[in-house]
């Protein structure tokens, strides 16, 4: 099982300073096999224990969190995402940079948190399922957030069908239908989530 995160895991603001180039650089590296763009506007960063710290760390060092109640404050926010086994834990990001593009989009997009599909093999698809505290904070019948969490939940058969391949991380949403496939370094990186 995928240890959650602790106090005991997130440097003090000086201790970090003095890692945090060399583990920018490495979430930086492990971003671009997580990161994946599905149509012009749609992003999803599968997260994982290190790409957690790293933004719990930076919250901490750009707001100044010198108190250990501050720090839990975000490891009980962001915690969350890091992955079960059998599961991958994900942020969806809207990319829209105008109003006018908010305006437009987000009132179409409702409901896009639950359109995510994980499309594995020839016959296999993996809904998403959003972070129950996530979507009860961010809810609403007209119009949609910029971000959610949400995970892909697959059974043992479905991981190895993953390992298998191929996977295609699709949106199947009524106002937006797009569909990326996943490279095999990709899927070997998610495959250590899988099986953690």
């Amino acid at each position: 099982m995928t240890a959650k995160l602790t106090l005991d895991d997130i440097a003090d603001l000086r201790a970090y300073e003095r890692e945090r180039d060399e583990f920018r650089d490495h979430v930086i590296a492990l971003k671009k096999k997580r990161r994946i763009g599905v149509g012009p506007i749609v992003t999803i960063l599968f997260e994982n224990r290190d790409t957690v710290r790293f933004q719990i760390q930076e919250m901490a060092r750009a707001e100044r969190m010198l108190t250990d109640e501050a720090i839990q404050t975000e490891l009980d926010i962001y915690n969350t995402l890091v992955p079960e086994p059998r599961q991958l834990a994900a942020t969806l990001f809207i990319e829209l940079t105008s109003e006018d593009q908010l305006r437009g989009w987000l009132p179409k997009l409702v409901g896009i948190e639950r359109a995510l599909e994980l499309r594995i093999g020839d016959d296999i698809v993996v809904p998403s399922t959003p972070e129950a505290a996530h979507e009860a904070a961010l809810t609403r019948e007209e119009t949609t957030a910029s971000v959610h969490y949400v995970y892909f939940n697959l059974t043992d058969d479905q991981v190895s069908a993953f390992e298998a391949g191929p996977v295609t991380l699709a949106v199947a949403h009524a106002a937006y239908q797009e569909a990326t496939p996943l490279s095999d370094d990709t899927r070997a990186e998610l495959l250590n989530d899988l099986r953690a």
